[in-house]
């Protein structure tokens, strides 16, 4: 079977961009089957580009080709690449920290440079357009990459794994009864935020299912929350509206607000200047 293309862009469908990444993908091959991640990711957001591929890669078929297109410096000399991972995926996007999360928590086997001269769309006057990639590049490389047109080496010149643009990623700080960490994405629909501590870390702190926990929440040094929230496995055993402390689909530590918005009711982001402390008392 062909590979699956999945698509993650910051394009939104407001105008024609997905249609034409996809009108260039089934030009290639008809047969292709085009799946969408989002296109609603922040724009200019290299970070969250980098950890919606995380939270979503590792549940796809082996062999899936995931093109990640948020480009701020499209144009520019920064690396188009195509990234294959050691679980068995390839990634199709810009070198500039959107591979981060899935270097660091997937691994990367191989990377190498799209040879434009060879993988990038011709022949629809599109020769000098420089803002695009999404579409002349990185669509028509997946495409020519799924089709079986190219292999893996087709895709360009390899380049050291040690060489890919990275984001750096603080670390959490855990001790006996308290937790240290920051606010590394939200989930937007939903208004909630998740911490950068693996519910393994939390439980080594001694937190457990059922415990009332203080949470303290500074944004540059200034305390913007500090209560007493229950911490459990799911939102049903907190009443509506009330803040709580929660396992989330990564298994870390999350905090949300029952059928409400953590982020609003608080006045809440997040980012590495957003951070939190958990402790017992």
């Amino acid at each position: 079977m062909k590979p699956i293309l999945v698509f993650q862009t910051d394009f939104t469908y407001k105008e024609g961009a997905v249609s034409s990444m996809y009108g260039v993908v089934k030009s290639v091959d008809r047969e292709l089957e085009i799946m969408d991640g989002t296109h609603e990711l922040p724009q200019y957001d290299t970070w969250s580009a980098s950890y919606r591929l995380y939270q979503s890669l590792p549940f796809w078929p082996e062999g899936t080709i995931y093109v990640s297109v948020v480009d701020p410096g499209v144009g520019t000399s920064r690396r188009a690449c195509v990234a294959k991972t050691k679980d068995g995926h390839f990634v199709v996007s810009p070198d500039n920290g959107s591979l981060t999360h899935v270097k660091r928590f997937i691994g990367i086997e191989a990377v190498r440079e799209i040879d434009e001269s060879v993988n990038r769309l011709r022949g629809k006057g599109t020769e000098e357009v420089a803002i695009f990639h999404g579409r002349d590049l990185f669509g028509y490389t997946a495409a020519r990459l799924a089709g079986g047109i190219i292999d893996f080496a087709g895709v360009g010149s390899e380049y050291p794994v040690e060489e890919i643009v990275e984001h750096p990623i603080l670390e959490p700080v855990v001790g006996p009864g308290r937790a240290e960490g920051i606010f590394e994405i939200n989930d937007p629909n939903f208004g909630n935020l998740w911490t950068n501590i693996p519910l393994r870390s939390f439980n080594s702190a001694g937190f457990e299912y059922g415990d009332m926990i203080r949470a303290v929440i500074t944004h540059e040094g200034k305390t913007v929350f500090d209560e007493k929230v229950l911490f459990h496995k799911s939102f049903g055993f907190v009443e509506k509206g009330q803040p709580m402390i929660y396992n989330n689909e990564l298994m870390k530590a999350a905090m949300a607000v029952t059928q409400g918005s953590f982020c609003e009711k608080y006045g809440l982001s997040y980012g590495p200047e957003w951070k939190v402390t958990f402790t017992k008392d």
